[in-house]
């Protein structure tokens, strides 16, 4: 007698039915108004937050960060921090949906810097960004300006993250993974193409540069730093953070990458400049920074 051999249905997020769920939820949530669908972000972060995803390491690096914070301090930055996360998942599928003048009335720039001429006459330069209010948004409004511009990402996998790569290539975004990123980055300047990269990610200790944050080292991508060493592209460091309903673009810079001829100590002093520039915009809107992430997990090495 033959065994009958039945499969289970792959339901896994990048699985076939996880797909169909998850493209069923993204064309409900693109269906809600933009009043609903922030009501559902609080929701979820709440529910986040109350369940304790993550919430254990959220409020140990706030620890360290902010040793002379009162615990009821960290933990309502915990709290915004799950808020403005939920948002920024929102707005990574669904950013094309708000027309022109009404993103145009939501987002303030302080001060260019210089910068919006250089992407006006496409020139090539350099951003560092991270992981700080929402930064979809702000691949956004430099989509619908028509600056040209290449993101450095880690690989996403998954049905919900197709979603978010699929939104950044429809808006002209060309994405270059992150793992040996260098030669594409300069091939993308060399085409008059700025190159987005968010430095704020933990990195293996071989592939990192350990530069202060927050007090303590940390393992930091240094490749915007060695495009610039190479290409002599301008460096700027740009993010919108949330103020209310509205976001504020902070831009400075440009960084200037200065060669002494000893490439590893420069490369170390040009990442930790741009790392300072995003700790004090961290400081300063710290419940909308990525403290779920375990930033400081790499130990510098010994001796």
């Amino acid at each position: 007698m033959t065994a009958v051999v039945t499969r289970k249905p792959d339901i896994t997020p990048g699985g076939p039915v996880g797909r169909l769920v998850v493209g069923l939820f993204m064309r409900w949530l693109r269906w809600l108004s933009s009043a609903t669908r922030r009501g559902l972000a609080f929701f979820v972060a709440r529910l986040a937050f109350g369940l304790g995803i993550r919430r254990a390491v959220a409020l140990d690096n706030l620890k360290h960060a902010f040793p002379e914070r009162s615990e009821d301090e960290r933990l309502a930055i915990a709290r915004g921090v799950y808020r403005s996360l939920a948002l920024a998942a929102i707005e990574a599928v669904t950013s094309d949906l708000l027309p022109d003048d009404e993103l145009n009335r939501a987002v303030e720039v302080v001060d260019w810097k210089g910068l919006d001429v250089l992407l006006d006459a496409r020139q090539p330069v350099l951003i560092a960004s991270a992981h700080l209010g929402s930064w979809e948004l702000f691949a956004e409004v430099m989509a619908r300006r028509r600056y040209v511009f290449s993101a450095v990402v880690r690989p996403l996998a998954g049905a919900f993250n197709e979603w978010v790569v699929n939104n950044r290539k429809a808006a002209g975004v060309e994405l270059i993974l992150q793992r040996g990123a260098l030669r594409k980055m300069l091939a993308a300047l060399e085409r008059g193409r700025a190159v987005v990269q968010l430095i704020d990610q933990v990195l293996p200790a071989r592939d990192g540069v350990f530069v202060p944050f927050f007090g303590r080292l940390a393992s930091t991508t240094p490749a915007v730093s060695m495009a610039a060493r190479v290409s002599k592209a301008p460096v700027y460091v740009v993010a919108a953070v949330r103020e209310g309903e509205r976001l504020r673009m902070f831009v400075e810079g440009p960084v200037p990458f200065v060669d002494s001829g000893d490439r590893d100590r420069d490369l170390v002093t040009h990442t930790a400049a741009l790392t300072a520039i995003i700790e004090g915009l961290v400081r300063k809107y710290p419940d909308q920074w990525l403290w779920l992430h375990r930033r400081w997990k790499v130990a510098p090495p010994q001796g």
